[in-house]
């Protein structure tokens, strides 16, 4: 388990704050800083104990945070906390750390090392949904995470539909996925499954676009314009226009607009149709929805 530190008093939503040369900051400071501050390792009951301890004194919600390429176990620990802040969730945050290398130059790797973890992800979530007290759980993945995330997803709703019904609501933020694969294999189990599917993409997303050449012009699930995702049972959001700074690409967890969008999802069950942030957008393929900056 680990413990972060949120600068309430110097917190700007959507921003993971980390020390500055700029502002002559030469060390992490709890008080101005998200930061890490302690890494407990837990045999399997243990954690699952501390987990309903949790659970028994709030709101019997979780939500399953599985992050992309690119990114430590550091770095999902402290973006987890400034989105359980920013949405003022009070439930119980989880993330999967799968083993990013961390490294823009390691994208081959990570694309392995994704694919090795669907199958512990599939058991942590089987476990996770057994053995806690947890009533409504939002899984949410991002980028590279959803390779993973929606494998174990539709395998645990398959395998085990008892526990499967405590999942709510699946998020999927721009997911670097094949776009073909994804409405050809993916959105027929999820439709069978029959869940809340809440999908974000984005035409500036510059990873995206590198992963779209990477894998031979191929369009990626998280790109919008023509070749946005509209398919029965998925909520297609287009952020495109909201996304801000040079990558354009995590905008789930940074940008202020989409992380209110999220909050009514996560802490109240509003759907897109009675979001009044989000516009419909109807074509021949069906509708998806725009978000109003």
């Amino acid at each position: 388990m680990t413990k972060v530190s949120i600068p309430m008093l110097h917190h700007k939503k959507g921003v993971v704050e980390s020390p500055s040369l700029w502002r002559f900051e030469f060390r992490e400071n709890p008080d101005r800083h998200v930061v890490l501050l302690d890494v407990v390792q837990l045999k399997n009951d243990s954690f699952f104990n501390k987990i309903n301890d949790h659970l028994k004194e709030g709101r019997r919600s979780a939500f399953i945070f599985v992050h992309g390429f690119n990114v430590t176990f550091e770095d999902a620990a402290r973006r987890t906390a400034q989105m359980t802040y920013d949405l003022k969730f009070k439930g119980i945050p989880i993330f999967y750390s799968w083993p990013s290398s961390g490294s823009m130059l390691k994208y081959p790797s990570d694309e392995g090392n994704v694919e090795w973890s669907k199958n512990n992800i599939k058991y942590f979530l089987r476990d996770f949904l057994k053995k806690t007290q947890a009533e409504n759980v939002y899984l949410l993945a991002h980028s590279m995470g959803n390779r993973a995330l929606i494998d174990a997803y539709i395998d645990v709703e398959n395998e085990y539909p008892n526990l499967g019904r405590k999942i709510k609501e699946v998020i999927l933020a721009a997911p670097d996925i094949d776009a073909e694969v994804f409405k050809n294999d993916i959105v027929p189990a999820l439709a069978g499954i029959g869940k809340p599917v809440t999908l974000y993409a984005s035409s500036e997303d510059i990873p995206l676009k590198l992963s779209k050449e990477f894998h031979g012009g191929y369009p990626r699930a998280g790109d919008s314009g023509n070749s946005i995702i509209i398919a029965p049972g998925i909520e297609t959001v287009d952020v495109t226009g909201v996304t801000s700074g040079f990558w354009g690409h995590s905008y789930l967890t940074e940008e202020k607009t989409i992380l209110t969008d999220l909050f009514y999802i996560i802490n109240h069950d509003i759907r897109a149709n009675e979001r009044a942030s989000l516009n419909p957008i109807n074509t021949r393929r069906g509708m998806y929805w725009k978000l109003i900056r």
